[in-house]
């Protein structure tokens, strides 16, 4: 599969998860190049990712926690949750993906953080991302490039 339809690919199951819930969400997908010999920096990337996300969502990032797949029979051991250290309140959840060798890391947020600015910080820090948004009608019209 060539790595324009898999792009296309993760929109569209990015914004199928992000369809009606109890909140309403939006949604970030970081590309890497980390195969899973790389777990580490993956799991460094997925965490100074959360706190971009912590701080757009208005919480100081040094007031969350990683909630963790392996600290959990609930989670898969690649899925992970930004929660606030006072009442565990949701901030962030990803998911760690393998697509063709490499990791794609999937974020959900509520809608009330600022995806433009969430996309443009992860960018200024050296990663390759797409924003999704949850209210659109069709995954053609969510990605925010």
């Amino acid at each position: 599969m060539d790595a324009n339809a898999l792009d296309a690919d993760m929109r569209q199951r990015t914004w199928k998860l992000l369809q009606p819930g109890e909140i309403a969400l939006d949604g970030l997908v970081v590309h890497t190049e980390l195969d899973s010999s790389r777990e580490t920096e993956m799991h460094q990337v997925s965490v100074e990712v959360g706190e971009i996300i912590a701080g757009h969502a208005g919480h100081d990032p040094r007031e969350t926690f990683v909630y963790s797949g392996t600290d959990s029979s609930e989670f898969a051991s690649n899925q992970h949750q930004g929660l606030t250290l006072d009442d565990e309140s949701f901030v962030w959840e990803c998911q760690q993906l393998l697509r063709d060798g490499t990791f794609d890391i999937v974020f959900y947020f509520e809608t009330s953080a600022d995806v433009q600015a969430i996309l443009a910080d992860v960018r200024e820090a050296g990663h390759e991302a797409t924003g999704v948004r949850g209210d659109t009608d069709s995954p053609a019209d969510a990605a925010i490039e």
